[in-house]
């Protein structure tokens, strides 16, 4: 999961992916230049965070329905 500081929206997301026993990476956005440039790659230029990457797929702020049917369809 690719997050900043003081993002809401990537808090609530963490909380869920927890609460759903959910194994993952985090990457802070604004301590590693690479993470950054990765998600200005899938979000159309911008830094939009919460961004997550299942399999080859990147989602920009997903809800966790979205993180879990992608999990789904990548564990078939």
């Amino acid at each position: 999961m690719y997050w900043r500081p003081g993002c809401g929206f990537c808090a609530g997301l963490e909380r869920q992916m927890n609460r759903a026993g959910l194994r993952f990476e985090k990457r802070n956005i604004w301590d590693e230049p690479s993470a950054a440039e990765f998600v200005r790659s899938v979000a159309r230029g911008h830094e939009t965070v919460p961004t997550v990457t299942i399999g080859e797929t990147s989602f920009v702020n997903p809800s966790i329905e979205d993180v879990l049917s992608a999990i789904e369809e990548v564990s078939l």
